[in-house]
């Protein structure tokens, strides 16, 4: 019986632990530490960015958005529903068991059962360990994403967990919440939820080819982006993210410092429930706050440009980006909507927003209580940080709710999957759907894309969605955040940095 260590806390660590390693350590800071060590308790970008920490993926997306080898020596397509991959031998999970195709195979089997993540993995119908190094995946029909997919299996070490605890609860107090046994490049020294967590190179990383250099890597989340961008200019953190509009040019002229930037294609939107207000179950009413929001407005003012206005989901370069939705403000058009809706003389609505997860997000819901204010929409604001926020959001707590999404697959599919389609909780389509929008047809288009393998219909499939989304106003479209990171000159962040914001710090290289 292998002895289960605690995860010690940090209390005693200070931001100034730059010391602590020479240019081997790596201090850095995020808007927010990640929710949990548990990669499976929730889909958000922090839980994978220390998923890519502290385990390993089966692939992983490149730069060009291909697939690169990781614990997944190679694959194969065996035939239309089944594809096989072959394991990297000798690979040894932090507590010194050996990673075979059956942990591969059990944390699937987790995956599908964990209520944020079954929805991705609703058509993998069963993982077969072959052998110690194979695994293979059938799919309910011929399946177009299932690469994509597996960049989301990060195996876990069933031994360690099933002796710990293997339950997955969100914002709960579990044995995979608070420790880890992983085959990525770091392990977890010590955590203290909120204040920093310390990270120590693995001895025994497979990956001998890596360039990474970093033995330390202390992430002390700090919420506030002045506070953030002043320790990268005073050199106490050697990394950030993300950079505020307000701040880009602060960090690239500043000697020591650079910046690093990217376009980006993380939707913000606005959700509306239909079911707590039920002036949102007429779409009048959905349209009209579409045309009194001004989302150029947003973009210009609150995010200095940093952003690329939206009408849609789906990014342009993606299969379902529909080029003829245009982005639509007409304060006028908008009143007259709401009175058709009989609603001329407004109601009243809550919103919540957080207030450090996305760039400005506090910032753009206030403006947009404002903008709805003209048509006599009377908006309840709460704002608070995202360890508090995503627990209200689960519940649905607000009329009007923010949430950004990335495509956790980089297809227009994902969008729908999680934001449009019709919550179920069975499947796990729609978890982040907290307007509770449902509409048959979007339902139909979106599973039938999943099996779709000729790509001009697929496109067309997923356009047509989005042509039923924009019509029917069935959420707010706001824009897409563009990606800005900081670092200090001899932090080769760029080398490791990527449109899905999963910077690969495993390979990070600190020149002396």
């Amino acid at each position: 019986m292998k002895t289960i260590r605690t995860l010690a806390t940090a209390a005693a660590l200070v931001l100034g632990a730059a010391g602590l390693g020479g240019a081997q350590t790596l201090n850095f800071a995020y808007d927010a530490d990640p929710v949990s060590l548990d990669p499976h308790e929730q889909l958000s970008g922090g839980t994978l960015q220390m998923a890519h920490m502290v385990f390993d993926p089966l692939i992983r997306w490149n730069k060009d958005l291909g697939f690169d080898p990781r614990l997944a020596a190679s694959w194969e397509r065996v035939d239309d529903t089944t594809m096989r991959f072959n394991l990297r031998e000798g690979v040894t999970f932090h507590s010194g068991d050996t990673m075979t195709a059956e942990d591969v195979v059990w944390t699937i089997e987790r995956l599908k059962g964990s209520p944020d993540f079954k929805g991705i993995f609703a058509s993998w119908v069963s993982a077969t360990a072959i052998d110690d190094t194979t695994v293979e995946i059938k799919t309910d029909g011929p399946s177009p994403l299932v690469l994509h997919t597996a960049t989301y299996v990060f195996p876990m070490d069933k031994d360690f967990y099933e002796e710990g605890g293997v339950e997955i609860v969100k914002h709960g107090d579990s044995f995979a919440s608070q420790n880890a046994s992983g085959t990525g490049p770091f392990t977890v020294e010590s955590r203290e939820q909120g204040v920093k967590t310390v990270f120590q190179r693995n001895p025994n990383y497979w990956d001998t080819a890596s360039p990474g250099n970093v033995q330390t890597a202390i992430l002390t989340p700090i919420k506030e982006a002045p506070t953030r961008v002043a320790a990268l200019l005073a050199g106490d953190v050697d990394f950030i993210a993300p950079v505020p509009p307000t701040d880009l040019d602060r960090i690239r002229d500043n000697d020591g410092t650079k910046l690093v930037t990217m376009t980006g294609t993380r939707i913000i939107t606005l959700q509306l429930n239909q079911k707590r207000n039920e002036a949102f179950a007429d779409p009048k009413v959905r349209q009209a706050i579409a045309y009194a929001i001004n989302n150029e407005g947003i973009v210009a003012k609150i995010m200095k440009g940093f952003g690329t206005v939206a009408a849609q989901q789906s990014p342009e370069g993606y299969v379902g980006y529909n080029p003829d939705l245009t982005p639509r403000f007409d304060v006028a058009k908008a009143q007259a909507l709401m009175a058709e809706a009989g609603y001329a003389d407004g109601f009243s609505a809550t919103m919540m927003c957080p207030n450090n997860r996305y760039v400005n997000d506090y910032k753009i819901c206030e403006a947009a209580a404002a903008m709805l204010a003209k048509i006599k929409i009377d908006i309840d604001l709460t704002t608070m940080p995202k360890a508090q926020y995503w627990p209200k959001f689960d519940e649905r707590a607000a009329d009007i709710m923010m949430i950004g999404w990335h495509s956790d697959t980089e297809d227009s599919a994902n969008f729908n999957e999680f934001l449009t389609m019709t919550p179920d909780a069975d499947t796990g389509r729609g978890q982040y759907n907290s307007g509770n929008y449902s509409n048959p047809k979007v339902d139909e288009l979106t599973l039938a894309s999943l099996t779709e393998t000729d790509p001009e219909t697929r496109a067309a499939m997923l356009q047509e969605v989005e042509q039923i989304l924009y019509d029917d106003a069935a959420f707010i479209p706001l824009h897409w955040q563009d990606l800005a990171w900081g670092a200090r000159e001899g932090v080769m962040i760029e080398d490791v940095l990527n449109a899905m914001n999963f910077p690969y710090l495993g390979d990070l290289v600190i020149e002396e």
